[in-house]
């Protein structure tokens, strides 16, 4: 297929390298400036190069959370409460030996009389940062507790600070590929890029991962790395820019001053 024949797509790039008509408005309704200045010199035109450019960044979770769950019903509440206790201290060393901060482990606890016997219930959340050892500690605890502890599955999440991060660096990569889109043009015309005019974040948006499989499948039945994918969140910027454009005789002089 040749070259004529291909479609065109519309161009996202404009380039304004003649001065604006005299008379005329500036950007931000301000005059443009004549033809001499204030000693009768000629105010050379402003040439400007307007691009836009976008970035899309993603984060996956930093936080998970397990919850594990655990009972005794026994005719004497003494017997309730020490079955579950043991449990629990188990539990808090396992977490701790791991590296578990204290303060990343909430346990409460219910205690109740059911018709003749007394009930001890209790829930542990654990919250993980490493989700290698929170994979390590669920394991020994199905191994070493089996039914006697009911561990649910993972619920992964961002801190705040997570999500802070990523919006900073979708909108500075942003404008760094709007950046770099302006040198091109200018070196496409001969021409050196100046300082930026404006810097303008026109669209910011944030989305969930989705997840591959098959849509009858239920979260129970997700695996670890699933569940990951699925609270990843995606996070994209659009930049709108506009930025000096340096002449040829301007850097030629720069050239000069730097050899000499």
């Amino acid at each position: 297929m040749s070259l004529s024949a291909l479609p065109l797509s519309p161009a996202r790039v404009f380039a304004e390298l003649l001065a604006p008509p005299l008379g005329g408005r500036g950007r931000e309704n301000e005059p443009v400036p004549g033809l001499l200045g204030g000693r009768g010199t000629p105010v050379p035109p402003g040439r400007e190069v307007h691009v836009s450019g976008s970035a899309e960044l993603c984060a996956a979770p930093d936080r998970a959370r397990v919850s594990i769950r655990l009972g005794s019903r026994k005719g004497e509440a003494g017997e309730a409460r020490s079955s579950v206790s043991r449990r629990l201290e188990y539990i808090a060393q396992s977490a701790r030996q791991r590296g578990v901060q204290e303060e990343n482990v909430t346990v409460t606890k219910d205690f109740s009389r059911v018709e003749n016997a007394y009930q001890m219930e209790a829930e542990v959340c654990i919250t993980f940062s490493d989700f290698g050892k929170m994979q390590n500690v669920c394991n020994l605890l199905v191994e070493k507790l089996g039914s006697s502890v009911i561990i649910s599955p993972p619920h992964f999440y961002h801190t705040a600070e997570a999500v802070d991060t990523l919006r900073r660096q979708v909108c500075l990569a942003a404008v760094g590929n709007t950046r770099r889109k302006a040198q091109e043009v200018c070196r496409l015309f001969g021409q050196s890029l100046g300082k930026p005019l404006l810097i303008r974040e026109e669209e910011m948006k944030e989305w969930e991962g989705q997840i591959d499989s098959h849509p009858s499948n239920s979260s129970d039945t997700l695996t670890v790395q699933q569940r990951i994918q699925s609270a990843t969140i995606y996070a994209s910027s659009k930049i709108f820019a506009i930025f000096e454009i340096k002449g040829r005789e301007k850097r030629k002089k720069q050239a000069y001053l730097e050899a000499c």
